[in-house]
């Protein structure tokens, strides 16, 4: 027996209905905006979803350093032991990612075993990995690590239980809505643990893949983990698992809890990505009005962009952007640096650009302006 499905309440259906809508209207704007000016968001996003599932854990690496890691760098301000652990879950979100629109696909244990291997088998070699556990399992506290928040089921009953898992995830509850559906596959898997190791990362994979498979928003722009690595929203995640998984494995209690959650995490999280396609618009076409007056070629504004929107931009990313030589890109950021749009920061290998004295205040000012999200249960 599986955590059931909760019957949705008027407003929970309000809330959906507002999700929906803006997912739709999501969908629609990125498909009007150029590739160009949305191939590095997409990127951002990703990036922002690993770093903020692998922060749960423990795993603390800034965004922009795990776009770095995505990119290829390595000179980045992070343990090796943080470089393997969002080098690895990169490998396996590019996996789920590559899957929504996959034909004839889908769900089973090996699929999942797989996933669980390739966070966590390439840099953990003696450990059990891809492979149910074999032993019972605990969860301490957050904070506290003598005490026990939660006991997993035992090792003898998780092969029965993922089985029926995998046949609720390709025939269960098909009439429900998809995100309550995803909601409820990351709340049956976190609390079945299958794993030794890495199974809030697992949980929070599947719930991105049954979010992609639905086929709204492309997959960068469909993981609400980003949301949940947020500290606020981090502790009430694991409140609400408490609250609603309990102690132990309990699947009758009500999970009404944990669905509001979810759509609570839904509709914030795509109020932000909205923000952020809005920012990410407007800062390039403010940066290109300034390039045409003071006479800067069209294809550095992807370096200024990059400057203005993550802080900083690496030389060898903006050549890969515009596909340049090392010349050119080497000429392009010493013409911007000349210009005091850009400052450089570190030594040659470790090196990247921040913006300068001269980049448009008024640029800055506007990207850096925050956002208040809205509580679509209160608002």
């Amino acid at each position: 027996m599986l955590y059931r499905t909760p019957a949705l309440t008027s407003k929970d259906r309000e809330v959906l209905e507002g999700i929906e809508k803006m997912r739709h209207e999501l969908r629609h704007q990125v498909l009007q905006t150029p590739v160009k000016w949305t191939a590095g968001l997409r990127k951002t996003l990703t990036a922002d979803a690993i770093a903020g599932s692998n922060s749960i854990e423990g795993y603390k690496v800034d965004s922009a350093d795990v776009e770095d890691l995505i990119d290829g760098e390595q000179e980045v301000a992070a343990s090796e032991e943080n470089k393997a652990e969002t080098l690895a879950y990169q490998n396996a979100m590019t996996y789920v990612q590559s899957l929504h629109d996959a034909p004839g696909f889908t769900h089973s244990v090996w699929l999942l075993n797989a996933l669980h291997w390739m966070l966590q088998g390439q840099h953990h070699p003696r450990k059990v990995v891809g492979q149910f556990r074999r032993r019972g399992v605990w969860i301490n506290e957050p904070g506290a690590p003598q005490e026990v928040a939660y006991t997993a089921p035992d090792a003898d009953v998780v092969p029965d239980l993922m089985d029926e898992l995998v046949v609720w995830l390709n025939d269960g509850d098909l009439d429900t809505p998809m995100l309550v559906r995803a909601a409820m596959a990351h709340l049956n898997l976190v609390k079945i643990h299958p794993w030794a190791d890495g199974n809030g990362r697992m949980s929070r994979s599947l719930q991105t893949l049954l979010i992609a498979r639905g086929g709204t928003l492309a997959p960068e722009f469909s993981s609400i983990e980003a949301w949940l690595g947020k500290p606020k929203n981090t502790w009430e995640y694991y409140k609400v698992l408490g609250q609603v998984g309990g102690r132990e494995w309990t699947p009758d209690r009500d999970t009404s809890p944990w669905i509001r959650f979810n759509l609570l995490a839904y509709h914030q999280q795509s109020q932000f990505v909205k923000y952020r396609i809005d920012r990410s618009n407007r800062c390039w076409i403010d940066l290109t009005d300034h390039a045409e007056r003071h006479g800067i070629d069209e294809r550095q504004i992807t370096a200024l962009h990059d400057a203005a929107l993550a802080g900083r931009v690496r030389r060898a990313r903006y050549q890969r952007a515009e596909n340049l030589s090392n010349q050119q890109a080497v000429r392009d950021i010493r013409a911007l640096s000349e210009a005091g749009l850009l400052v450089a920061v570190g030594n040659t290998k470790a090196r990247y650009y921040v913006p300068g004295p001269d980049f448009p205040a008024d640029v800055l000012e506007a990207v850096r302006r925050p956002v208040r999200l809205m509580d679509p249960y209160e608002d």
